[in-house]
């Protein structure tokens, strides 16, 4: 069973989405405060996470910074604030989706299905989109996408530069992913946020921005090559 945990120190508002979730059949865990949510997250697995960023404690984006350092898992962040660089920084953070209290249950639901989807997803329909594919490489049983100094693992879903490992978000995977099927090619911001976020592009302009920021300052830590690149009024490629 999904389990999804929800960090959220109001009563009303964690007990509200715990029962909302549950009945969809999710199994769902409660934390009160950061300090709390970082130990449900050391002793335990799970698929999501559900953030309140003004929690007493440690904060919403330490959690989330700390919670990156170690393991992949999607954040959903919720929070009364709605300034744009607030926005920014958490998914410079790592945050996955962000929602602005007070919220809609039913759109919190689809965001969560969106997220989860897109974290068990191992891979995309080329033929929907008319993207081909390049080759994937088989080295001893774990497939690859393999291009100059990167390497990606469909399988771990971890980029290797010059054999080092990076930790990527889903969405970061996903944009990967969908440069080393096709380098060269370019690709406009409606198709990338399309193909890593599987949804409607609604001019998510700077999201996509942030997610190729975080991306070539993992890949630059470990070369000196420059992987991808802005196409100035068309988008961006490999």
């Amino acid at each position: 069973m999904t389990k999804i945990l929800i960090v959220e120190d109001d009563n009303d508002i964690n007990s509200m989405i715990k029962t909302a979730l549950s009945k969809e059949g999710y199994d769902c865990v409660s934390a009160f405060s950061g300090t709390e949510g970082l130990l449900r997250l050391e002793v335990d697995k799970f698929d999501l996470v559900i953030l309140d960023l003004m929690l007493p404690g440690v904060e919403g984006q330490e959690v989330l910074k700390q919670t990156r350092e170690k393991n992949n898992i999607p954040f959903i962040v919720l929070s009364a604030k709605d300034e744009l660089d607030t926005k920014v920084d958490l998914l410079t953070l790592g945050a996955n989706d962000y929602m602005t209290k007070p919220f809609e249950l039913k759109e919190l639901l689809a965001r969560v299905q969106v997220q989860l989807r897109m974290s068990s997803a191992n891979s995309f329909n080329a033929s929907a989109t008319g993207i081909e594919d390049s080759k994937v490489s088989d080295n001893k049983g774990k497939n690859t996408l393999d291009y100059r100094e990167l390497s990606l693992d469909l399988n771990s879903k971890a980029l290797v530069v010059n054999g080092n490992s990076i930790t990527l978000t889903a969405q970061e995977y996903r944009i990967m992913e969908l440069f080393l099927k096709n380098p060269g090619k370019v690709f406009s911001k409606n198709e990338i946020y399309e193909y890593a976020w599987d949804d409607y592009y609604m001019g998510e302009d700077k999201t996509i921005y942030v997610h190729i920021s975080n991306i070539r300052q993992k890949i630059k830590k470990y070369t000196e090559q420059e992987y991808i690149e802005t196409v100035w009024g068309l988008g961006f490629k490999l």
